[in-house]
């Protein structure tokens, strides 16, 4: 494992000898490849012993292959979008209530889907497959370059093999919009890190029409230009880039709900859609910003539930501005920071929290994890010795 991941970046001299082994890309892809076929016996291994058992599942029916299954749960949606397009009625209940809809899903993954099957012929669960697993590539290969800045290639390629063989690996090839929107918040980060506010513009806005959370960018942005600010005690370069990046890319994450609204004729038509998904959860409680966390707590442990939301959290949060301080830089640590504060304002704790938490990735570089070749070997074997728990308990038994 040493070989294929050394700690240390290679001299120059054996680069030239190696040839084109000796690019980061080329070794990123080389362990995304080995982690794809790691995640697909899993999968392909459930999928087959449901079938043999005849267990029941969403994707084990009369039509069930190893696609179908790769596209379970929120995959469905996805498709029927990429087939359908929105519904102009939301669905509702016989007592007026909003049923879980489409409108929940955001249209660039689904439109991908599309085109990929068009193109292609291939079945749209197929497309989304291949879109998934694609982008899951593109995004190992940008955190690799958005940490060998800061921590070297070798241990930023011990991260991205963190990520990519951990617990929820297999998420980056199922026809779920995630790789996509990976992709994309880590080439924000590395244009951030660079300075490049322009550049984030573009990545941004298609962020925020792939998946809920985006609007992370924009406030990291913004937290990068406070620090730089105050630090330098002056206007840091390209301040007027930055701002007008914050205030595009802010509209832009803000105009989802606007579209479900003129579409559908009903106001609130996104919010409503939301909350549908909680009814099970904690019923139909009205939506109010930074409670859902301490909603559900005290609805499953009571006020200690409380207490260890808030201990939990405040740790976390410490561990990201202490630990991570000076090796990962001001763009990952504000970005973390910001979609930390967006999932505590917005998202109610449930099964999808872990693959929620994905583009925390960044955060695997720091020297907690990669210090060493020996910790980051001991941290990827358990890593890759916890996907198989999340297939069995986040893909089959219940939904990411």
């Amino acid at each position: 494992m040493s070989s294929a991941l050394p700690l240390a970046p290679a001299r120059a001299d054996d680069r030239g000898r190696r040839g084109l082994l000796a690019r980061p890309w080329v070794r990123v892809l080389g362990v995304y490849a080995l982690s794809r076929a790691y995640s697909s016996l899993l999968l392909g291994g459930m999928f087959l012993l449901a079938n043999a058992l005849q267990w029941p599942f969403a994707s084990v029916r009369s039509d069930a292959t190893f696609f179908t299954f790769s596209g379970s749960w929120d995959a469905w949606f996805y498709r029927s979008i990429a087939e359908h397009g929105y519904p102009a009625v939301l669905p509702v209940d016989d007592a007026g209530h909003v049923l879980p809809n489409s409108w929940a899903f955001l249209p660039v993954f689904p439109m991908l889907e599309r085109a990929v099957a068009g193109l292609t012929g291939v079945t749209t669960y197929t497309a989304g497959m291949i879109v998934a697993t694609a982008a899951g590539g593109g995004a190992a290969i940008v955190l690799e370059r958005l940490l060998a800045a800061r921590i070297g290639e070798g241990r930023a390629l011990w991260t991205v093999a963190l990520f990519v063989f951990g617990p929820l690996g297999f998420l980056l090839q199922v026809a779920y919009a995630e790789s996509v929107f990976l992709l994309l918040v880590f080439a924000a980060l590395l244009a951030m890190q660079r300075q490049r506010y322009l550049g984030v513009i573009p990545l941004a806005i298609l962020a925020a029409f792939t998946r809920p959370g985006a609007i992370a960018i924009p406030a990291a942005v913004g937290l990068q230009l406070a620090v730089q600010w105050f630090r330098d005690r002056r206007a840091p370069r390209g301040v007027g880039r930055a701002i007008g990046a914050v205030l595009v890319t802010s509209a832009a994450c803000l105009a989802w709900p606007l579209v479900a609204d003129a579409v559908t004729g009903q106001s609130g038509a996104y919010l409503h859609t939301e909350l549908a998904w909680w009814t099970g959860w904690v019923g139909r409680p009205d939506f109010i910003p930074f409670t859902p966390w301490f909603l559900i707590a005290s609805r499953w442990l009571g006020p200690p539930g409380v207490v260890l939301a808030l201990v939990l959290a405040t740790l976390f949060v410490l561990w990201i501005v202490r630990a991570s301080r000076r090796e990962l830089g001001t763009p990952i640590r504000a970005y973390s920071l910001a979609h930390l504060l967006y999932l505590a304002a917005v998202f109610l704790p449930q099964f999808s929290l872990p693959r929620l938490l994905m583009p925390l990735a960044p955060l695997l570089g720091a020297s907690t994890f990669t210090a060493t070749t020996a910790r980051a070997r001991r941290w990827l074997l358990c890593a890759a010795a916890s996907q198989p728990a999340g297939v069995v308990l986040l893909w089959f038994f219940s939904y990411p």
